[in-house]
């Protein structure tokens, strides 16, 4: 329908660090090699890409959407995890504070990094962006190529039903699309339509 807008939201591919489950914010890391082959060439028929600025994205974004230029954001970075970016949990499993901030990551700050609040200010500075440009050039279908914090962030904000951050399954292998009627988009409304979009060439491969 003419009057409807679909935000499509897909976290990178699966990368070295990702592997290793190393803390992976704002430092970066390439695509394993397999994902350059079970990436496939995106059919959403999507007028405008946007994009974390972050290699991971780019890259991801590369193989799905290899005919669009994508419009790169800062703001749609990962959290960033601050003297904790490529350590592990078993690196850091003997630090009180990170104890505290598993015990409570909304409210303690990682050291030298982003505090949640932070975190979700700069996000939303980017979501205002993104619609902000799909009004202006009137777009009815767009994806965003991110990271998987910052998915779960969109989603408990913008998804029809409410679902906890921790409660978003963010999987390399698929994205969620989003369809707002345009009035709905404008006003800042949850949207009216969630679906999942599979984006691997082969789920056994």
């Amino acid at each position: 329908m003419d009057d409807t807008v679909a935000i499509a939201l897909f976290r990178h591919g699966l990368t070295e660090a990702n592997k290793r489950q190393v803390y992976l914010g704002w430092t970066d890391s390439p695509l394993c090699t397999i994902e350059n082959e079970k990436l496939v060439s995106c059919k959403g028929n999507y007028e405008r890409i946007f994009s974390s600025d972050l290699g991971r994205c780019l890259h991801s974004g590369k193989l799905l959407f290899p005919a669009n230029d994508p419009v790169q954001l800062f703001e749609l970075r990962e959290m960033h995890f601050g003297e904790w970016e490529g350590k592990t949990y078993a690196d850091l499993k003997d630090d009180s504070f990170y104890q505290k901030w598993l015990d409570a990551p909304f409210t303690v700050k990682p050291p030298k990094g982003e505090s949640f609040a932070e975190f979700s200010r700069r996000v939303e500075s980017g979501w205002e962006k993104i619609i902000e440009r799909i009004m202006e050039e009137d777009i009815h279908r767009s994806a965003v190529m991110t990271h998987g914090g910052v998915i779960r962030y969109f989603l408990t904000k913008h998804a029809p039903y409410v679902k906890d951050f921790w409660e978003w399954d963010i999987s390399h292998g698929k994205g969620y699309e989003l369809i707002w009627t345009r009035d709905g988009l404008r006003r800042g409304e949850r949207c009216i339509l969630l679906q999942e979009v599979p984006l691997m060439a082969s789920q056994n491969g």
